[in-house]
């Protein structure tokens, strides 16, 4: 693994670690939708440490509303 590959998971790892925590304090203080925007954030950067997910969402596979 190269050192640039390792900076960024480290780097996606501790993001994800700080959304773990907001969820936590966001949750205690009963701010429902921003909890659940929150643990969106949370599996979206657990999805791309797994490999699941790119780390970028190209222009064509973005939904837009018409």
């Amino acid at each position: 693994m190269t050192d640039i590959r390792r900076s960024k998971i480290e780097r996606l790892s501790y993001i994800q670690s700080m959304l773990g925590e907001m969820r936590t304090l966001a949750s205690a203080e009963r701010c429902d939708m921003l909890t659940y925007l929150i643990e969106m954030a949370y599996v979206e950067a657990s999805d791309i440490l797994r490999g699941q997910r790119p780390l970028r969402v190209e222009g064509n596979q973005r939904h837009t509303a018409a």
